[in-house]
């Protein structure tokens, strides 16, 4: 059921669920697009597909109730791919190789909800795939890293965590290089990894994995209000599935 009255101020929380690999293939045959004459198609990643997410929270916000005009969504980038031209990236005799640290970007796009609601799911694929082109590129990279060191020792944050919009906004990120399974504590593989991220702010975080099962399916942590947690477990398409120990085979 959706919530009556979306709360700003709800607590955010934490849940775990999974995606099998056909829901993600199907989600990603939606967002693909032809252009308006039918006649050039264009194929949109896995990744960009989750522009279900932004349009589903998006269908369930009441603007009269909630007084949210505007909704941001962001992906993040890894600039180390980009920092590194012409090699193989699975190469690690390379210069990024000793850098610790994160060299990411956060490019995100922000929609009228009513757009988001009355759109189709092609096109809200389409404009994060416009906002993604802007950040994927060594030149991107190689600007920032010249405003943060223009800028030391100043601290900084990306802009979509620092803009007091007139709505709520969603950074997802991805997990699907961590090598979990070459991780080993002694006593044989993991059975399940996930991800937390403790933040304290109102901007809600995804992490999209690869499940332990290796057969395609997804881990998805969240970090939400409870609002639009409450949205995404009501949306009639069941995309989200609770992780259980049935699930990871462990009962």
């Amino acid at each position: 059921m959706k919530p009556e009255i979306l709360n700003p101020n709800d607590q955010v929380i934490s849940r775990i669920y999974y995606v099998t690999g056909d829901k993600i293939e199907h989600l990603q045959s939606l967002a693909n697009c032809h252009d308006q004459k039918g006649t050039k198609y264009s194929q949109r990643s896995k990744l960009e597909s989750f522009s279900f997410r932004w349009k589903t929270i998006a269908c369930g916000i009441n603007k009269e109730t909630s007084g949210f005009n505007n909704f941001r969504f962001g992906i993040v980038v890894d600039g180390r791919t980009r920092l590194i031209s012409n090699v193989d990236v699975n190469n690690l005799d390379k210069p990024l190789k000793g850098y610790f640290g994160n060299v990411l970007s956060i490019p995100f796009g922000e929609k009228k909800v009513e757009e988001l609601k009355e759109k189709s799911l092609n096109w809200v694929a389409n404009v994060i795939h416009e906002f993604l082109n802007i950040a994927k590129t060594q030149e991107h990279f190689l600007g920032l890293i010249d405003w943060v060191e223009a800028h030391r020792p100043e601290p900084s944050m990306a802009k979509i965590y620092a803009m007091n919009g007139d709505g709520p906004a969603v950074v997802v990120s991805s997990g699907k290089h961590f090598p979990a399974k070459k991780i080993n504590f002694g006593w044989g593989q993991p059975a399940f990894w996930s991800y937390h991220f403790p933040w304290d702010g109102k901007t809600g975080y995804v992490m999209p994995m690869p499940s332990p099962k290796g057969n395609g399916d997804w881990i998805v942590y969240m970090h939400l209000l409870k609002w639009q947690m409450e949205l995404i477990e009501a949306s009639p398409s069941q995309v989200f599935e609770p992780v259980t120990a049935d699930y990871l085979n462990l009962i």
